[in-house]
């Protein structure tokens, strides 16, 4: 099966169960999803950059550099960059993040099929996946920005007709990528859904863990190994897994400290949402370069 079918049947499947279970719409004790919520995340949601190591290893010979703790000194450098402009402007460095996960969700759900990439594609990338950002604010604004102010960020209330403009924006950029219009219309009618039923955390979790990381993650497996799936998912599973485990490791760490002076689901939501931000921006900066360099060459 090559990596659009793959794409293809996973939107089919995850579009049938987020109809499914928002008619479910199962209710638990808030701090008991919250804490699902940052399990998933932690583990399955952020295991499709767990091969950032590895491509750093291709940006060290692009660079002419000779050692890889240049790489790791840099990319954790970026993080804790991060981190730190989180707490000195908060509400900017939240609306940049969110800006630049909008593009970076957008371009990476649609890795599958032949999309020419140009300047045009990287704003219809953006409105793709500014939709992660926009169905919360449009369904569940006061929540969404509950968690804004836990996260220091306080914002103005949005108008809901401004926010409904720019979710047919979304869907509108849909077909304008011209490529694979069906499943993108999908993936962001199942975003739609899921955002309808649920809260923002855990419509996001649902997003993040079962949608973009697992088909970033497929894209990953069929660069390892195009032929066989099976060979290129246990190969996957083992360079991601350590890298994985050590974030995990460093979110439940992080978890525990703040937990000592912020309520457990306040805590939980800073350590999902700034540690997200602080490991987005490195990524999507490897990325950026490597996409350069193959460019050229």
């Amino acid at each position: 099966m090559n990596n659009f079918s793959l794409n293809k049947y996973h939107t089919y499947i995850f579009f049938g169960l987020s109809v499914i279970f928002a008619f479910i719409n199962f209710t638990l004790n808030l701090e008991y999803i919250s804490i699902i919520c940052f399990f998933l995340i932690s583990t399955i949601g952020v295991s499709h950059g767990a091969l950032d190591h590895e491509k750093g290893k291709k940006i060290i010979k692009l660079f002419k550099l000779k050692k890889i703790e240049l790489f790791y000194l840099a990319y954790v450098s970026l993080s804790l960059i991060i981190i730190l402009l989180w707490s000195i402007a908060p509400i900017i460095t939240l609306i940049i993040f969110l800006i630049v996960a909008s593009y970076h969700f957008g371009k990476e759900d649609s890795v599958f099929g032949e999309i020419k990439y140009n300047y045009f594609s990287n704003v219809l990338f953006f409105f793709k996946g500014s939709i992660v950002v926009l169905a919360p604010l449009y369904f569940s604004q006061e929540e969404t920005f509950e968690i804004f102010k836990i996260l220091n960020a306080n914002i103005n209330p949005i108008s809901q007709d401004f926010l409904l403009t720019l979710i047919l924006l979304s869907l509108l950029s849909n077909f304008l990528l011209k490529k694979n219009i069906l499943i993108h219309s999908i993936d962001t009618l199942s975003i739609i859904i899921i955002n309808w039923a649920f809260s923002p955390l855990v419509a996001f979790t649902i997003y993040f863990c079962f949608l973009h990381s697992i088909r970033h993650s497929f894209s990953l497996i069929y660069e390892i190994n195009k032929k066989n799936f099976k060979k290129g998912s246990n190969l996957f599973i083992k360079k991601a897994l350590p890298l994985t485990m050590l974030t995990g490791l460093l979110f439940l760490i992080s978890l525990y400290v703040l937990n000592n002076y912020f309520l457990l689901n306040s805590a939980i939501l800073k350590v999902i949402f700034i540690g997200l931000a602080s490991l987005t921006f490195p990524h999507i900066l490897l990325e950026y370069l490597l996409e350069k360099n193959e460019k050229k060459s």
